[in-house]
């Protein structure tokens, strides 16, 4: 799946499934204790190009931080039913088909964070169902690649969308925290389950949360 242009089943899918009018709704986040927010010393890193999982034929590039919240990862989490943050990600490409992007929010207390990051991980968990009720054109598989020993945690599930014209991607998603920081790292690229580079994202993940600071 190519993240940085528009040609994978999964960048159509993701416009399919607004046209549908598939919605995805959070819980409230009111309900989360309140607490100071602790100062942080920084704002949060990013992933650079060469942490990426290696690609076997072509390099990857790295694209500027940008504010806001990335188109790329709308198919499965989005900010619905969420209390306004500040976001920030960053979007790599290869030459060829595969894409990857990176997502940072700051929330107002470790609770509140510890919150979104659940909400993040059950979004990603029910994506599959909601493809296929939405499209019945289309069968999807999730698998959960379980937790990672990093700062808070974090979890790594992959995702196989096929279409009935054939259209093929594996997306592999993780979600991971550092006190009241959240990260959702995407990648993908056309493919299945056999493409898909399960250790190496492992190892993305654990750098990801670990540069946030």
């Amino acid at each position: 799946m190519s993240l940085h242009r528009p040609a994978s089943a999964l960048r159509a899918l993701t416009v399919a499934a607004l046209a549908a009018g598939a919605v995805l709704t959070a819980p409230a986040a009111d309900a989360a204790p309140k607490e100071a927010a602790p100062a942080l010393s920084a704002t949060p890193a990013f992933l650079s190009a060469s942490q990426l999982p290696p690609h076997p034929t072509s390099s990857w590039t790295a694209g500027p931080v940008t504010d806001g919240f990335p188109d790329e990862l709308g198919l499965c989490v989005s900010t619905d039913g969420v209390p306004g943050h500040d976001y920030r990600h960053r979007r790599f490409w290869t030459d060829l088909d595969a894409g990857a992007v990176q997502l940072t929010v700051v929330a107002g207390t470790s609770a509140q964070a510890k919150a979104l990051a659940q909400h993040y991980d059950d979004l990603i968990r029910t994506c599959a169902d909601r493809i296929e009720e939405a499209l019945p054109d289309v069968e999807v598989e999730g698998r959960d690649y379980g937790t990672l020993p990093v700062e808070e945690g974090a979890r790594v599930r992959g995702l196989h969308t096929e279409t009935s014209w054939g259209a093929t991607d594996i997306a592999l998603l993780s979600v991971g925290r550092d006190g009241r920081t959240v990260t959702v790292v995407k990648w993908g690229q056309m493919g299945d389950f056999r493409d898909a580079p399960v250790a190496a994202f492992k190892k993305t993940t654990r750098t990801a949360v670990n540069k946030l600071y």
